[in-house]
Order: C-alpha cells, then structure tokens, then sequence
C-alpha cells in the first residue's frame, strides 16, 4: 500500500509537470483546469478580472490566468512567433497581423461554435477570414471627440458639424486662454491620435475605400503634396500643433486623461474606450462626444472596429475549458458587467443599453451605419509606423518629411 501511494504520488506530479508545458494546464491533484486569457484591453482590466471571478464561481473547474502587459501588442506577436500563444486572446481582427496569423493556422475555427447566435446577426462573420470565424468581436470602438460639455456651455461653444467650424471652435478656446486639446504626442502613445489621420483622410476623400486607394492603391511614391487630398489631410493634423496642454510632446495617455479630466483642456480625440478612465478620474463637468467633422455638414465620420474581440489559440491544451470560457463572455451576465463600464457598443443580444451612455451617442449613434468606416490598417500589412509618424509630423511640422515617410510606409505594400 505505501509504495502504491509513492508510485501513485509521483504519477500526479509528473502529469502536472508535462501538462504545465504550454499554455492550459490541468492539475491532477485539483482537479482543476488552468487558462491563460491575454487581454490587450488595459483600461478595463478592473472589469474583466471582476467577469473572469464571476465565471470562476459558475465554473470552479476552470481557473482563469489573466495576463495585461504593457506594449501587449508587441508581447502577443512575439509569443506568437515563438510558439508560446495563449489560450483565450483578445485579438482585434480587422489588423493584417490578426488576418495572417488565422491564414496561418493559429486560431480555432469557431464557425460552427453555437454561442455566436448570441451575439448579433453577421457580427461575427464580417470578420470571417476564406468563409471561416476565428474571432467573436463582442464589442466595437469607435473615435471621436470626447468635450466639457459643461465648459462648453459656459463659454457659448457649440460642438462643430463641418471642418470650417471646428478650425473655428478651436480658435475660439485659445481666445479664451484654454488648451483646445488634451493629447499624448509620444511615440509610446501614439496610437491614441490613429483614429484623427484615419480619419482625415476618410473624411477628405470620402470614406474607406477612397483613403486606401490614396494611400495604398496610388502607386509607389504617389503620395503628394500636390495632391489636394493631401494638403487638406494636412490642414487637419495642423490643427493639432500647439493646440495641446502644456507638455504634450511628453506627455503619455494616463496624462492626457488626467489633463481633460482636471478640466485643463476642453477637448480629448480618442476612442470611447477611454470613457472608464476619464471617470475614473471624478471629473466635475458634463462629458459629450462628438465624431470627426466632415467638409459638409452631415458628412461627419467615425472610425472603428470591433474592440474586445476573442480568439482561441490552435495549439491551447485546454481547448474545452478555453471554448467554455469564451461562451460565458457571450452571456448578459459577463457582458453587461462589461458594457455598463466600457460602453462600447456591443454585438451580445442580451445587454440591455437603452438609455445608457448618452454622453457618447453623438458618435457611437454612428455605429454600424454608412458613417462608421473600419479601420483602414484593415488593408494594410502593419500600422505601427504610421501612429509615429502621425505624432513626428504633430511635434514638427516638416510636411515634406511627413510625405516622404507616408511613402516609404505604403510603398512597401505596392
């Protein structure tokens, strides 16, 4: 008997050493199946870990790693890369990277998963890569312009419907010696201003297709300064220079939030994701939002995608446990937690959002309509040059140099 209970002891421990290679691991002596869920969502990492122990009282089997770097974007590929992929990942798969990688082979095929009749109709499938789901989007994002509504008022300030009246606004809060602008033009943040030149260049040449034929399908070095598109999608990251608080060349997106939260400046270009944070920050003003101004008035845009999107890695040890969990992320119980706080508009049929989140309807109201174009890297095979160009071009001013690296970025997809 007691070299039945060694032999029995060693056999549990050594399963637990070779299940713990790779991701999803199962404890024998628990019981237990372990999950990793890699999230690139940092300002709801709060929620989701309040979502991830509610499934965790529903499913006591399963435990939920939850990881939140920083840089998750570049942990993600490169975990990919080695082979390392974790079980459950928030992906955003409008991204080329996301579209190779499914292509690849690295993703669950989840076309036939019965928990997408939760979400609504074709939120999933348009996302489909060669007719197969490898994502479920259960949220979308979308940019615009966070406002002090209430300083606004105060002052007399109306929210812009063309770009003529949004150069003019700007114009007018300087002339009250107040910082238009709340902004991190940092090259670690930069990505907070790739919603602003998408959409400068949606807005100037008339939406999605029309941006990328100018950008990507204009031939190699077919960016101008000549070009009209051009100097007009100039004209609006001018708007951009010297208009920001105080220190904004140095400033990173915690800062930004801070700054427009403490009231020391009126306006904060971002995406709705960035609701949660502002009010994190116990503003003492009325929050509005309003999507980037077209040339005419109703041709006003906003540029997004789906936002918290999940994804199961092909070679995850815990497939069922992983597929367990990301049909609870479908459920009202998971993601009303989730869209009472985010806001985002949701794909999940049961959360209830009527009359929430009203000071962000001037530009989710644009959501899955004509005025929503996705993302433009959608087409493009990498973004991250184009974020920290954007902010270069916002701290310098050399046109020439903005053109020039425009070209040298798209000529590579040519």
């Amino acid at each position: 008997m007691h070299t039945k209970k060694i032999l029995g002891t060693m056999a549990v421990v050594t399963t637990l050493a070779v299940s713990l290679i790779g991701c999803g691991s199962v404890s024998a002596a628990e019981d237990v199946t372990e999950i990793e869920f890699f999230s690139q969502k940092k300002e709801m990492q709060t929620t989701l870990r309040a979502i991830i122990q509610d499934f965790e009282e529903v499913h006591p089997e399963i435990r939920v790693k939850f990881t939140n770097v920083p840089d998750p974007g570049v942990v993600l590929k490169t975990r990919i890369a080695s082979g390392d992929a974790p079980d459950v990942i928030n992906v955003f798969p409008q991204n080329a990277d996301f579209q190779e990688w499914a292509k690849a082979g690295m993703f669950e095929d989840l076309t036939s998963a019965s928990y997408l009749s939760n979400l609504e109709a074709g939120a999933a499938e348009s996302y489909a890569i060669e007719d197969k789901v490898y994502s479920v989007p259960l949220t979308s994002n979308a940019w615009g312009f966070f406002y002090n509504k209430t300083a606004f008022a105060e002052m007399g300030l109306e929210v812009p419907k063309t770009w003529a009246e949004f150069e003019t606004l700007v114009q007018a809060i300087q002339s009250k010696e107040k910082a238009p602008f709340a902004a991190s033009l940092t090259t670690a943040d930069a990505w907070t201003l790739n919603g602003y030149h998408q959409l400068a260049w949606a807005t100037v040449t008339g939406g999605f297709s029309q941006a990328n034929d100018a950008l990507v399908r204009s031939g190699k070095d077919g960016i101008s300064l000549k070009n009209q598109d051009m100097q007009q999608v100039v004209e609006r990251l001018d708007l951009l220079r010297g208009t920001a608080q105080k220190n904004a060349n140095g400033a990173t997106y915690n800062d930004a939030v801070a700054a427009f939260a403490a009231g020391d400046a009126l306006i904060f270009p971002n995406g709705t994701w960035a609701l949660p944070a502002v009010q994190s920050q116990n503003p003492d003003f009325e929050i509005g939002m309003f999507p980037f101004p077209g040339v005419n008035e109703g041709e006003a845009m906003t540029v997004g995608a789906a936002d918290l999107a999940l994804s199961i890695s092909a070679n995850s040890k815990a497939k069922d446990a992983a597929q367990t969990f990301v049909e609870y992320m479908t459920s009202k119980e998971a993601m009303q937690k989730y869209y009472d706080i985010d806001g985002s508009p949701t794909s999940v049929i049961a959360v209830e959002t009527d009359g929430k989140f009203e000071e962000m309807a001037g530009v989710t109201d644009l959501v899955f309509t004509e005025r929503q174009i996705i993302w433009l890297q959608k087409e493009w095979t990498s973004e991250e040059t184009f974020h920290h160009l954007t902010v270069d071009y916002v701290n310098n001013g050399e046109q020439q140099q903005l053109v020039d690296k425009l070209n040298a970025f798209f000529n590579t997809m040519k």
